[in-house]
């Protein structure tokens, strides 16, 4: 067989595929590359997706929002000062863009105008934050992304 730069270049080609479906098959089989959408019930949410607009406009009419901020026992949300904590209804959820085992979903039982998500619960990295709570018949929305 004589070797011409035809069967070089039917060998490299034969290499380079090779190559790129050794990183295909890699990437699809290992766990460590499992990235899931957002959320698994994309279409649903959008059709709600107005009523989220208008509950995060209504919590900037307050005077003060929702604040979070990071303290040794865990992230500390904080409602604002002029409302009447015990009235307040809702839920916290955090997700993990990159792990949907991760999250989770806290309710509002305040005793405080604070609530504290445990440090034990929150591993190092992006998390977002949607606190949907209502207070005397108004619906609010709060979101806010997270590094921890």
């Amino acid at each position: 067989m004589k070797f011409n730069w035809g069967t070089g270049l039917a060998i490299w080609l034969g290499l380079f595929i090779a190559f790129i479906m050794y990183f295909v098959i890699r990437i699809s089989t290992e766990d460590k590359y499992d990235y899931d959408l957002v959320t698994e019930e994309y279409y649903q949410k959008e059709m709600v997706f107005q009523k989220e607009m208008d509950d995060e406009a209504n919590s900037n009419t307050l005077e003060n929002n929702i604040s979070g901020e990071k303290i040794g026992a865990g992230w500390m949300l904080t409602f604002p000062e002029n409302i009447d904590y015990s009235k307040i209804k809702g839920t916290v959820f955090l997700y993990r863009p990159s792990n949907k085992k991760l999250d989770f979903k806290l309710p509002l039982n305040l005793s405080s105008p604070n609530v504290l998500i445990p440090d034990q619960r929150l591993l190092a990295g992006r998390w977002n934050t949607i606190v949907q709570w209502s207070y005397e018949g108004e619906d609010y929305l709060y979101k806010e992304e997270i590094v921890y």
